[in-house]
């Protein structure tokens, strides 16, 4: 490490050009990182933030909420395995709605759940939902933007229906919409209206979309071998079957593994060039007894500090990038995913600079010397 410090003290000008050039990348790799986050939980937070465990959905619906339908059966047969508090009929139905102070439409992800239950939304402000009564909903903060307010009507443009806005959520969207919360009964008579049937139809049971369930791995292993024609997934899963969901995260991932990947060469590149341009005191240097594995830590040295010293400036930069942006705008940057990027992208700069660790290993101090004589 002294080696390595006293060298980058004195060439201060190269060493810095190339921690600008990491630091450029990393932090593109943090921001990067960071806003496929925030479209990961933008896309599917409705889902994310439900305490189920499992979702229970038709077989051949391709593990996806919209063409899933499940009946009373499929529930029953389930709260006799896990219990009765523990399943809940789950309802997704996207739509489009107008309202607000502009009277706009804005697309949206309704969610039929039972008020009482561990699926109901919390309320950030507005009052909650309860079961009794109909007309009422809980909508995800983001329709504040589009003039929403407690109080305001939501007008269905497919089925007619208006509901009252009760009180606000957060972090609630489904497919990049906000999700708006209703009771059962309001539930039941939106999927009458569909079907065509008079409102007050008693006859009429409505399908929901999925059962979310709350099981142990053995439980879900048991309702699966005891009911047919459906499936049995995982909360991950589920998310990952949302439309767009794998596309989208599949495109972001690979661009930030090749931000890695090119990181890695970067520095392996610049740290090559270095290397060979002190081929000959590397060799002055074992001439009088310094051993190999010395400068070879006095390389690996200097990729790390200059790999830590470039993450916690882009980690600051990061941190005052997310403070800047817009509300609107989706970033989620956790504690942890920063830890395991920062750990990786110092895992790629040590990689790439076991080049030159190979080439000071190589060097022979003899042909090095002679080469400088020359």
């Amino acid at each position: 490490m002294y080696l390595a410090l006293r060298e980058m003290r004195f060439a201060k000008t190269r060493y810095l050009l190339i921690m600008a050039i990491m630091l450029l990348v990393s932090f593109l790799v943090l921001f990067v990182t960071g806003l496929a986050g925030g479209l990961a939980y933008a896309n599917a937070s409705a889902v994310e933030n439900m305490s189920a465990t499992h979702f229970l959905m038709q077989q051949d619906a391709s593990q996806r909420f919209a063409r899933s339908i499940v009946g009373e059966k499929e529930l029953n047969k389930a709260r006799s395995v896990v219990g009765d508090a523990n399943a809940q009929r789950l309802g997704v139905q996207m739509t489009t709605v107008t309202g607000g102070t502009n009277g706009m439409k804005t697309d949206i992800t309704l969610f039929g759940v039972d008020m009482s239950s561990w699926l109901a939304p919390t309320v950030v402000s507005g009052s909650a939902v309860s079961n009794t009564g109909t007309g009422k909903v809980v909508v995800d903060h983001k329709l504040e933007e589009e003039g929403i307010t407690v109080g305001s009507l939501l007008h269905d443009q497919t089925t007619g229906l208006t509901w009252t806005v009760s009180g606000f959520t957060e972090n609630q969207s489904f497919s990049h919409t906000p999700a708006v919360f209703m009771n059962l009964s309001d539930w039941q008579q939106l999927k009458q209206q569909m079907a065509g049937r008079a409102a007050a139809d008693p006859a009429f049971a409505a399908p929901f979309n999925a059962i979310a369930i709350q099981a142990t791995a053995a439980e879900a292993e048991q309702l699966s071998l005891q009911l047919e024609n459906v499936e049995i997934m995982t909360k991950k899963q589920a998310v990952a079957s949302i439309p767009g969901y794998k596309e989208e995260q599949g495109s972001l991932m690979m661009m930030i593994s090749f931000l890695f990947v090119i990181s890695a060469f970067v520095l392996a590149v610049f740290f090559y060039v270095i290397t060979i341009q002190k081929t000959s005191q590397f060799g002055i240097l074992k001439a009088i007894g310094t051993r190999t594995l010395y400068l070879a830590r006095s390389v690996v040295a200097q990729a790390l500090v200059l790999a830590a010293a470039s993450l916690a400036i882009s980690c600051l930069l990061v941190a005052l990038m997310q403070a800047a942006l817009p509300a609107s705008m989706p970033f989620q940057l956790s504690p942890m995913t920063t830890l395991y990027t920062c750990l990786l992208f110092i895992a790629m700069s040590l990689l790439g600079s076991l080049i030159s660790v190979i080439q000071v290993a190589r060097t022979d101090a003899l042909d090095a010397i002679g080469r400088a004589a020359a």
